[in-house]
């Protein structure tokens, strides 16, 4: 059965809003205007930044303890017709973040915090993009205290690491031959390069069982043409890479592979980033799992999130949260279970009191976690 907007519970309408208002990475600003317009009748200060980031605040500007719930509002393109049934939300975005960010905005309203403690909820924008403009503004622009990232990990997971990622265009040009002469085409020569690359990456990965621990690799896209007088050949890879190993490391690796007639270059240098079990933002959203009754579990992801970029700069207590099956990401069938949703809620009340907690020593209270 589907559920008209109006009927939906007031949480559910505010991530219902998000995902209907279409954010594609560049064009973001529909939705940070539907976020900050719920922050703002949730009860918290809420602006759009220099960068295009939706920004919403509970607690003082000069609280001497500040957490930061880091979300993003850009989805991927691929529309899917946005609609609530059977308690299921469907939609781009719905998994893929702007569950958890909806979640973290609700929580963040929700949570008394002391008086020298301030919330920040933040919908970032271009996550989806190799550059990830809206965190590396937010890095410039604050030195927080703790942070939980906003990414789907399931209700009952925390996510402690994110692989790396380095992102190369190969491209080949040569003088046009006939096929039946002895010189190899622009595309022989990207695929004999790629070839070169897997064995060097078969070899690394040898020995090495989970996928988090390997140099994981991916063509992206290929493309060839010829004028009759010039061969043009370009092959687009990303690359996922575990910890220690650098992406400018790599890179210099893969440039030593290619003959002179490929030329290389890359974008989108990320390094692994690992938080710990003990971390206490980790342990936070696992009280709140537990006041859940369930058993939290930890997870590492093989892809790369805004994580990568904002913790080797703050250097603060991290871990990653939110509903919803990253296996639907970027899928044509994405979709987010409410009921899920609203216990990630309950979980996040939960974690952000008992943070504030430990980060200040006072005594935060639980204004409502249903």
């Amino acid at each position: 059965m589907i559920t008209p907007p109006e009927q939906l519970d007031p949480a559910d309408r505010v991530v219902y809003d998000l995902v209907a208002a279409a954010s594609v990475s560049g064009k973001e600003r529909p939705a940070a205007e539907v976020l900050v317009r719920h922050a703002r009748a949730l009860g918290l200060d809420a602006e759009i930044d220099e960068a295009g980031n939706a920004l919403a605040h509970s607690g003082p500007r000069d609280a001497r303890i500040h957490i930061i719930l880091l979300g993003h509002i850009d989805t991927v393109p691929g529309h899917i017709p946005v609609r609530v049934e059977d308690g299921i939300l469907h939609g781009r975005g719905s998994v893929d973040a702007k569950g958890p960010l909806a979640a973290m905005l609700v929580a963040a309203s929700r949570t008394h915090l002391p008086s020298d403690v301030r919330v920040t909820v933040a919908g970032a924008v271009g996550e989806e993009t190799p550059g990830s403009p809206g965190a590396r503004h937010l890095v410039n622009q604050y030195r927080p205290d703790a942070c939980i990232i906003g990414e789907p990990s399931g209700w009952d997971s925390v996510t402690l690491a994110y692989k790396g990622r380095l992102l190369a265009t190969a491209v080949a040009e040569r003088s046009n031959a006939h096929s039946a002469g002895p010189d190899a085409s622009a595309c022989d020569e990207l695929f004999a390069w790629w070839s070169a690359v897997q064995r060097t990456l078969g070899a690394f990965n040898t020995g090495r069982d989970r996928a988090f621990d390997q140099i994981q690799s991916t063509v992206r896209q290929t493309t060839s043409n010829d004028d009759g007088l010039t061969q043009h050949a370009v092959l687009a890879a990303g690359f996922r890479l575990p910890p220690g190993v650098e992406p400018h490391d790599l890179a210099r690796q893969l440039a030593e592979l290619a003959p002179p007639t490929v030329t290389l270059s890359f974008t989108g240098h990320e390094t692994a980033t690992v938080s710990d079990r003990n971390d206490p933002v980790a342990r936070a959203l696992s009280a709140g799992i537990r006041a859940e009754s369930a058993r939290p579990r930890p997870k590492l992801k093989t892809g790369t999130a805004d994580f990568n970029v904002v913790a080797p700069h703050w250097r603060c207590p991290i871990a990653a949260y939110g509903p919803g099956d990253s296996t639907l990401d970027h899928t044509p069938i994405e979709h987010l279970d409410l009921g899920e949703y609203q216990r990630s809620i309950r979980v996040l009340v939960r974690a952000i009191a008992s943070l504030a907690d430990e980060l200040c020593g006072a005594t935060s209270t639980v204004v409502s976690a249903v």
